[in-house]
């Protein structure tokens, strides 16, 4: 099985709160919309994660990785050593 993209998901996931919030469909349905929903958040939310940790990840001016962070204060980032 093929693994589903970020912008998929979400874009599953933004077809099913539509047809929620129609209120035209029978409870069973409903339940098992939701149930899909609240799988594809899980795949939305560890996706950004993942994203997230590679985002804080940058290169250093000598080519190793290293964490960002922004200093209290500073409108620029800060990378910590």
């Amino acid at each position: 099985m093929t693994e589903i993209t970020f912008e998929h998901a979400l874009e599953e996931l933004e077809k099913i709160i539509k047809d929620l919030e129609s209120g035209q469909i029978p409870l069973e349905d409903a339940i098992n919309k939701y149930t899909d929903a609240m799988n594809l958040v899980k795949i939305c939310q560890e996706k950004l994660d993942k994203a997230t940790k590679q985002v804080n990840k940058i290169l250093t001016e000598n080519g190793t990785l290293a964490d960002f962070n922004i200093e209290e204060g500073s409108e620029n980032g800060q990378v910590s050593e």
